[in-house]
């Protein structure tokens, strides 16, 4: 199954890579777009928990309302700025 990134909720549960390794976080906005906020637990590897934004690309999974996890879909808009950040080394 999978999950807009655009439809996941305040409050839900995510996993994202921007740390340069998977950790969970907690959503902290509804809104629509190339980022949102976060509340990521970095220290799941030994970094600080932070709140910011990330970009909505580096969210890779949601955890729907049953306790199961859902892969998360990105729009056209987005996939193109996936590629644009990797022309830039980012």
């Amino acid at each position: 199954m999978k999950i807009k990134v655009n439809d996941i909720k305040k409050g839900t549960t995510i996993k994202c890579n921007q740390l340069g390794v998977p950790v969970t976080g907690i959503m902290l906005d509804s809104l629509r777009g190339n980022t949102r906020l976060v509340d990521v637990k970095g220290s799941e590897v030994g970094m600080f928990d932070e709140i910011g934004s990330v970009y909505a690309t580096d969210i890779t999974h949601a955890e729907n309302s049953e306790g199961i996890w859902e892969d998360v879909e990105y729009t056209d808009k987005q996939i193109q700025s996936i590629k644009m950040r990797e022309q830039f080394g980012f």
